[in-house]
């Protein structure tokens, strides 16, 4: 009754015009299957990028916002009946629940100046915001270089981050986010691309002494964004037997300081900035993804975000109109650029000491193995927000951020990797009962 008009449903959700527009869509119902109401518009009473859900709507148009009197208003159109609470007393056990799609980002991680770029992004194209945030924390952590970073117990974290945009299928919109520049093959060839200067020793002839020559005068900017639009393949290349590229980009995560253990290999890499942003679909990654990888700590050093289309354009997108955005970026990119150690205020600082036990709190299974790195995470996220403000320390709105960012990528490898154990035969027999409701007979031979 307020004007709203649906314009189709697509996959479980609807598309809206708001009123006063003749076509077009203005928002979507059930986005993401959160039973939640996003709108695309700023000519509404709606905040752009927000997820409102039905109470919150109804109070919003109907009472001003006033939720005690939308609440009021409810319970005397007969709302709020209390849930049937009764178990099933018959049941022995309960089946874990298939995990869900993760909940759209909460608002903290639009925060300034990405959630402004996103925000201009966002009306055209189809992609997820999410990895649209993802991508813009990831570039900027790469532009803005080495030298800024943070500590924690004696270890350097740097604004490098490895992100792997995960979609169900070639449908989740991973691709139209960024643009592929080049792909991992090697160790070596990732060393080469960022490598010290390469020297040899040669004997004078005269003075028959040895001194040092420069064979290749290395690479100056270390620097290096990798965007994989076919992650998949870099993941199947590190199972080959012998290949170093799992070891060479956990050096790079760490600290920068790579080198190869192949034999003769010339080349070796320090202070090397090197971020990957990687696409790939849930089953590839599953499939691909080895245990030795997951147990070497390689598959931590990623944040995992879950990417699906987030609205429709027939007829494509349009250039955004950034306006002054661009200057604050150059302006943040400068300041960063000359920023060393990043600590937090005093306000963060007892937020962290809140926050801390739960996120360095280890937890079972593929899911723990993929997301233990949490606190480094949180970290290296919290100082890009920080730089973003042009701000040589993290404040509480900046580590608000990064959690909010953190809570999308944990619920996204809850998601992709499930409770699975990473025992092959204990998952197999965990889908099988998923699928056998009446449960299963197991016939076991002995010899």
């Amino acid at each position: 009754r307020h004007n709203w008009r649906p314009v189709f449903e697509r996959d479980g959700e609807t598309y809206w015009c708001r009123p006063g527009k003749d076509k077009g869509v203005s928002a979507t119902t059930n986005y993401q299957g959160s039973d939640l109401l996003y709108v695309f518009s700023t000519s509404t009473p709606f905040e752009e990028l927000r997820g409102y859900s039905k109470f919150s709507a109804f109070a919003l148009l109907e009472h001003g916002g006033d939720y005690g009197a939308a609440a009021k208003a409810l319970a005397g159109m007969g709302y709020g009946e209390p849930r049937d609470t009764e178990q099933n007393e018959g049941a022995s056990f309960a089946m874990p629940a298939q995990p869900k799609w993760p909940k759209p980002l909460a608002p903290e991680a639009f925060y300034g100046l990405a959630g402004d770029v996103v925000k201009a992004i966002f009306p055209h194209t189809e992609s997820d915001p999410a990895s649209l945030l993802l991508n813009v924390l990831g570039m900027f952590g790469n532009a803005v270089g080495y030298e800024p970073h943070a500590v924690a117990e004696s270890a350097r974290h740097g604004c490098n981050l490895n992100v792997a945009i995960v979609g169900e299928t070639a449908k989740g919109r991973k691709g139209s986010s960024t643009n592929r520049v080049q792909g991992l093959s090697s160790g070596e060839g990732l060393i080469w691309a960022v490598r010290d200067p390469i020297e040899r020793l040669v004997k004078d002839l005269k003075s028959k002494e040895y001194k040092k020559e420069i064979i290749d005068e290395g690479v100056d900017d270390k620097r290096l964004l990798i965007i994989e639009s076919e992650f998949a393949g870099t993941l199947k290349i590190m199972g080959r037997e012998g290949n170093s590229l799992s070891s060479i980009i956990r050096q790079a995560w760490d600290s920068g300081k790579l080198s190869s253990l192949v034999k003769n290999s010339p080349s070796k890499a320090t202070n090397a900035h090197i971020s990957i942003i990687g696409h790939v679909s849930k089953e590839e990654l599953t499939r691909y993804l080895t245990e030795s990888e997951v147990a070497g700590g390689f598959a931590n050093r990623f944040l995992f975000c879950c990417s699906k289309r987030a609205q429709v354009l027939p007829e494509g997108g349009t250039t955004p109109s950034f306006g002054d955005l661009v200057m604050h970026l150059h302006n943040a990119l400068d300041l960063g650029k000359c920023t060393g150690l990043v600590e937090r205020d005093d306000e963060a600082r007892r937020a962290w000491a809140d926050i801390y036990p739960e996120l360095s709190e280890g937890k079972g299974g593929l899911f723990g193995a993929v997301t233990n790195r949490a606190e480094a995470q949180v970290l290296r996220l919290s100082v890009i927000y920080a730089l973003l403000d042009a701000s040589r320390v993290v404040r509480l709105p900046h580590l608000m951020a990064a959690l909010a960012v953190w809570d999308y990528c944990e619920a996204s490898a809850r998601f992709i990797f499930g409770d699975s154990t990473g025992d092959p035969l204990a998952d197999r027999i965990l889908e099988a009962l998923r699928n056998s409701p009446k449960g299963l007979v197991l016939l076991c031979q002995f010899q």
